[in-house]
């Protein structure tokens, strides 16, 4: 295959300078592979897990244990994503370090990054679903994140996941959206 770095270059989503190991609180979704539904349904306006998204969530509230600086608020699995807010070292809420780095200092070890945390959550359902189902293709390339920077902000995104799966019909990661827009 030929490279060409006009097509094949994937800019970075991440905020340029930024480091993601220092605290504050981040929301963060995660997608499946082509938007499939593979963590269960909506019924009635709830999600109802079935055997890999009972894995995923468990997975995800086991992300304390694997990373001790890391702490949990309010997350919901849907059928083909995964909504949650993260908090790295304390419990305050924005970007504590927003400037970019210094000429010559160096990040903090990428196993305390948003991304480290991201990626073993993403491995650890991986390995179940490679050995219990026949899904090997878990997960979309990278992830989303937003540093949440005030207490509005955190309260409309706690809003926003806590009423995810009664909003499903309309959520765009619905798979009516992608079947229109491929």
């Amino acid at each position: 295959m030929v490279i060409k770095p006009k097509k094949h270059h994937r800019r970075s989503i991440r905020l340029h300078g930024y480091d993601y190991a220092s605290g504050g609180a981040y929301f963060v979704t995660i997608c499946t592979h082509s938007h499939k539904c593979v963590f269960g349904e909506i019924i009635n306006g709830q999600m109802a897990l079935n055997n890999a998204g009972q894995i995923a969530e468990h997975c995800w509230t086991k992300i304390p244990f694997h990373f001790p600086h890391i702490g949990l608020d309010v997350f919901v699995v849907m059928p083909n994503h995964v909504h949650g807010i993260l908090f790295i070292d304390d419990y305050s809420v924005g970007a504590k370090n927003f400037s970019p780095l210094q000429s010559g200092q160096r990040p903090r070890g990428t196993s305390k990054t948003i991304g480290s945390v991201i990626r073993g959550f993403k491995i650890g359902v991986t390995k179940w679903m490679r050995r219990h189902t026949y899904i090997h293709n878990v997960w979309q390339r990278n992830y989303f994140e937003h540093i949440i920077r005030n207490e509005i902000e955190w309260d409309h995104l706690r809003e926003y996941i806590i009423n995810n799966p009664m909003k499903w019909e309309c959520d765009r990661n619905h798979p009516s959206f992608w079947e229109h827009t491929g």
